[in-house]
């Protein structure tokens, strides 16, 4: 493991053994909200990351739908392939907009609807699987399947379809049931991407209370509201990546014992997704802070905790993207293991670098506590 031991130490040594550095933000004095800087700060987070997040997502999951009701008419190992390519660009769209879990996305369930996860109980699952199982055929067209559990309507279902015991089954029959279900499916994610687009593109939208905080504004009442909404979409996303997309699968070493890993617990385990997706929830997160110019928010004297928060980003984007084998085969290999194990610690260092030292060099307060609404 000691290939392993050194990129973490050289991090440390990096971000950490300076204590100027690593303790910037709680050694400050008492700082006062940007309020000058913040309107262009939130303007280009929606026009340069959100609004094109989810024309995109919506572009993806157009070319899925269309991809899908052709394997359907004209079955072929090639359709096939066409389509499982097609949900990987879903997959990688959404992760890259997923981050934003404010405004239009959490109005009639949108969100899970167009991803139900975690499935602790496998309660999704099961309900996918008897709709296969029974050949429900009001699971087959857009309108019907939105009223039925949101498990069995998003791209957790649509990958079982695609990817799951049985899925061989749709390079064949021509518009056989399992295959109308994922046309149905994906349909459902055409929809709720033009929807969530939709909403963000109206100009008296949530587009215009984003970038006009202040008195009578329905969303923010003044800036700091509208500054702790921005960061706590990035604090949100790690502590998402963390408890959600790593945890269930990979828990490190835990009292003294190694975690075998759970790799049927990942996420977008049978396409192959979970890693790319995370590296894609990193980068996203990272892009965000960037193009919306996040770091005019800080005083003079603490924009190197800009540069630290970029620094590691990268990191961990970069050992994400590294864990290139399928969830089962990284947990057996040790040079797997060792860059999930970086990607865990570095992904709480970030979390700390965001939370406690940029929310309190912004003036929202060191320790500043996004997870609990303070």
């Amino acid at each position: 493991m000691r290939s392993v031991v050194v990129p973490l130490l050289s991090l440390a040594i990096a971000l950490g053994a300076c204590p100027a550095l690593a303790q910037e933000g709680a050694a400050l004095s008492p700082r006062v909200l940007n309020e000058q800087a913040l309107p262009a700060v939130m303007e280009k987070a929606v026009d340069d990351f959100i609004r094109p997040g989810y024309g995109h997502l919506v572009e993806a999951t157009r070319s899925l739908s269309e991809t899908v009701h052709l394997l359907c008419e004209k079955p072929s190992e090639a359709a096939f392939g066409d389509v499982q390519l097609a949900f990987d660009s879903v997959v990688h769209q959404w992760s890259t907009i997923e981050i934003v879990r404010v405004g239009p996305v959490i109005k009639g369930n949108r969100f899970e609807r167009f991803l139900f996860y975690p499935d602790r109980k496998s309660t999704g699952l099961k309900q996918v699987q008897a709709i296969l199982v029974k050949e429900d055929e009001t699971a087959t067209s857009a309108g019907t399947i939105r009223g039925k559990s949101v498990a069995v309507q998003g791209l957790g279902a649509l990958e079982y379809v695609l990817y799951g015991t049985g899925a061989e089954t749709l390079s064949g029959q021509k518009n056989a049931f399992r295959c109308r279900y994922g046309a149905a499916i994906a349909d459902n994610l055409l929809e709720v991407a033009s929807e969530l687009s939709a909403e963000w593109e109206k100009p008296d939208g949530i587009q215009a209370a984003w970038k006009n905080p202040g008195p009578g504004n329905p969303v923010f009442r003044d800036s700091k509201e509208a500054a702790t909404a921005l960061l706590g979409i990035l604090v949100h996303g790690v502590e998402t990546v963390k408890d959600q997309r790593l945890r269930p699968f990979y828990a490190g070493t835990v009292a003294g014992k190694v975690d075998p890993g759970h790799p049927k617990l990942a996420i977008y385990w049978r396409s192959g997704n979970t890693m790319p997706s995370i590296a894609a929830d990193f980068q996203a997160m990272q892009t965000l802070f960037s193009v919306s110019g996040m770091q005019a928010l800080l005083p003079e004297d603490s924009r190197s905790v800009a540069g630290s928060i970029n620094f590691v980003f990268s990191s961990v984007i970069s050992a994400s993207k590294a864990v290139d084998l399928p969830i089962a085969e990284a947990l057996a290999d040790d040079a797997q293991r060792g860059k999930l194990d970086f990607i865990a610690l570095n992904t709480q260092d970030l979390l700390d670098r965001l939370d406690r030292d940029f929310g309190g060099a912004i003036g929202l307060g060191a320790g500043f506590s996004f997870s609990d609404g303070d």
